[in-house]
């Protein structure tokens, strides 16, 4: 947007664009972002743990002797994994309004009025009220469903007073 004011307060990031200006993420992109972050959280968090479980033979002991000891290091690094992807998350989250997977994608999510969505707001109204939402039959695909409205918002998204947008 140019303007012919000399004195107008130029715009240094995109968190200050109205939200007229922001172009919304597409919905193919949101898809392939939801699938992607569970593949980037599946790696992080299980795919140590089951090479060490595979490697040490947690799989092929037989049922009436089974070693409890030998699911230690598996679940400690499941543990590991799960600690070091709700950082980096939530780091991203915090600072840009993006998964991991929203950052390669390049869209983000933020507030409907063009401003930068809170951790708060993302995790608490975006995901754990969504998530007990959960238990209504049918709801995640009538959240899914909202995808293709005019404003492509989910349930989710109204939830929270968020759309996703490219960065």
């Amino acid at each position: 947007m140019s303007t012919s004011d000399p004195y107008a307060v130029e715009r240094s990031s995109a968190y200050d664009q109205p939200a007229e200006e922001l172009e919304l993420a597409g919905r193919g992109t949101r898809l392939l972002a939801w699938f992607l972050d569970g593949v980037i959280a599946g790696f992080m968090i299980w795919l140590p743990a089951l090479t060490v479980a595979t490697v040490t033979g947690v799989f092929t002991q037989p049922n009436d002797q089974f070693d409890w000891g030998l699911l230690t290091l598996p679940l400690f690094l499941c543990a590991m994994g799960f600690i070091a992807w709700a950082w980096i998350t939530l780091l991203l989250v915090a600072r840009y309004g993006q998964t991991m997977a929203k950052r390669v994608l390049e869209i983000r999510v933020v507030r409907s009025d063009g401003s930068q969505a809170s951790l708060g707001r993302i995790f608490w109204l975006r995901n754990v009220v969504n998530g007990l939402l959960r238990v209504i039959p049918l709801y995640g695909i009538i959240d899914s469903l909202f995808i293709f409205s005019v404003r492509r918002q989910t349930i989710h998204d109204l939830i929270a007073d968020t759309i996703v947008v490219k960065a």
